[in-house]
This record gives structure tokens, sequence and C-alpha cells, in this order.
């Protein structure tokens, strides 16, 4: 009898060099099943692929209900997936998922975003300090550079993070008018770069570590060389905002969220908007659709019908 953990490695397989699911997703899927298979083991019901039914699947569920909405819908997504390959493969008779209903309501938040105003004072904190590392030799001065140019870009593109940190120097063209960027499933698209500034910013940065640039093969790069992680843009993120005496928990995708929303607020059309994003449905990026409360309160007091007369509603 197969167990989970040969079923997973096979669907694992399949995900890999069959779909061609990018490594983020696949490290997903392996996390998700590990976990499920823990569950398994310390409840002591069989790892026996058929003999995994509903009311096993219901214990799960309950076991990980704790979690934030979102991750309990992946990780339900996971083990629906890994039973439809099976059950595509003819190893399964019966997908217990085809018996189960689950509906998981996620409450919808409104992305956070800064205004105008905080993204001034992100900038001129951080520029502030790049004028007080004046000697080019020294390391805090070229890391201070690359900082620059990594929030210039976040907030010139609105890239993800993990966008910005696989962004390769052969994608972007010698002038650095555009960037070519892998997005989720390996979908590239490519975004202008308008701003004179961020170039400026890009080419300072590109100069400084050209030839380690060059040489990995990849655009931003940290202390020893390597490839710039998710966590240290978040850490350096975190610095300035702090530097700029910003109380809003601000994040890499703080800056994407802004990007769209103060696009749209300068009557930017959605469509548009979406390209840049690279989402591939409309639905996602139409959460950018709300108005802040600033912005709502300008529109109502210029743009509201009333203000066009001006008597008393007369009884």
């Amino acid at each position: 009898m197969q167990t989970v953990i040969e079923a997973g490695e096979r669907f694992i397989f399949h995900c890999k060099f069959e779909k061609g699911l990018s490594i983020k997703t696949i490290q997903s899927y392996s996390s998700d099943i590990k976990q499920f298979i823990e569950f398994l083991k310390k409840n002591n019901y069989s790892i026996s692929i058929e003999l995994i039914e509903k009311n096993i699947l219901k214990d799960y569920l309950q076991s990980i209900s704790e979690r934030k909405p979102k991750t309990i819908k992946r990780k339900i997504a996971t083990l629906k997936a890994l039973f439809n390959f099976l059950e595509f493969e003819d190893e399964v008779l019966i997908n217990p998922f085809r018996k189960m209903r689950i509906q998981i309501k996620e409450s919808k938040t409104l992305p956070k975003v800064l205004n105008i105003t905080e993204v001034h004072k992100i900038f001129k904190a951080m520029y502030k300090e790049k004028e007080q590392l004046s000697t080019l030799d020294q390391y805090a001065y070229k890391a201070i550079v690359r900082d620059v140019a990594i929030i210039e870009l976040l907030f010139a593109t609105g890239i993800r993070v993990s966008e910005l940190c696989h962004l390769k120097v052969k994608n972007i063209d010698k002038l650095y008018g555009s960037i070519l960027v892998q997005g989720k499933g390996d979908k590239e698209r490519r975004i202008q770069i308008c701003n004179k500034e961020s170039v400026i910013s890009l080419k300072e940065y590109y100069n400084l570590f050209k030839v380690i640039i060059e040489r990995t093969g990849y655009f931003f790069i940290n202390r020893i060389n390597k490839p710039l992680s998710d966590q240290s843009v978040r850490y350096m993120i975190r610095k300035y905002s702090i530097l700029a005496r910003i109380e809003k928990e601000i994040t890499p995708h703080t800056f994407r969220h802004t990007f769209a929303t103060l696009l749209l607020e300068e009557g930017v059309d959605i469509i548009y908007i979406q390209q840049l994003l690279g989402h591939s449905s409309i639905m996602t990026t139409q959460i950018y659709t709300h108005v802040n409360q600033l912005k709502q309160k300008q529109i109502l007091q210029s743009k509201h019908p009333r203000k066009k007369f001006n008597l008393m509603a007369v009884v």
C-alpha cells in the first residue's frame, strides 16, 4: 500500500518537473504535506494513502483551525491538489475531498498603504543617511547606495520583494530604462522605469558593485556577495521607516500596495495597474479600488454636487 510520504514525493516530482511550478510553490506544498504526515503520526492514524478518509481530513482541519484563514485555505488546497493528482493517476479509488464541502471565510482587509507624505519622509530619511556617509571606500556607503536603489525600484515599479531579490542583471537594459520581471508562475512582464532619480540610483549602485554583480548574475547582492534575501529587504525597510519616524508597520509589500493605490488615485486605469503588478485576474487588482480616508474627504469636499448650490434646503 502506498504511503502519504511516497504519494507526496510523486506529487512534488509532478509539480516540479511536469507542471514547472515555482520553487516557492514547491516549498509550500512540501511543507504542507510534511505537516499533514506529522498530524497523522501524532494522532496514530495510518499513513497509507488508501486509508485517508474524510473524517481524518475533518480532524486535521480542526487541528489547524486556530491558524489564519489564508494559511488554512492554502494547506487544504495543497491536500486537495495531492488527492486530485492521485485520482487522475488512478492511484486512489475514492477522493475523500469529493464528499466534503469546506468553506473558509477570509476577512477582507484593505491593504496597508502609505500616503505621499509618508513616502516622502522615508525617501528624505534615506537620502539624508546617504549624505552623511561620504567615504566611498566604506562598505556602509556602498550598502546605503544599494538600499536607495532597492527602495527607489520598489516604489517605481511596484514589484514583489521576491521578484526584486531574483532580478538578474541581464534583465535590466543598459540604460536602465526598463526591467524584465519574472513573476508568479514564471510569467514575464516588462516594466518601464521613467523616474530620473530611480535610474540614477540604479546606475550608481551598479557602478559600485559591477564586478560582483556580473559574476553572480543577480542584480542585488548582500554583504557576502550572495543574492539578497526577502528578509534582508524587510529589515532594511524597517530601518528607514524608523528613521523617518513612521509608526505604521511597513513591509516591502506596502510599497507595492502604495504604488497601485497612488496610481489609481491619479486616475490610471485599473487594467494598466493590473498589467504593472502582474496580476493574472483583474479581481485581484480590484482590492485597490478602495479610496483612503484622506482622499475620500478631499473628493467629497471638492467634487460633491451639493457645492453647486449654496441655499439651505427649504422644507
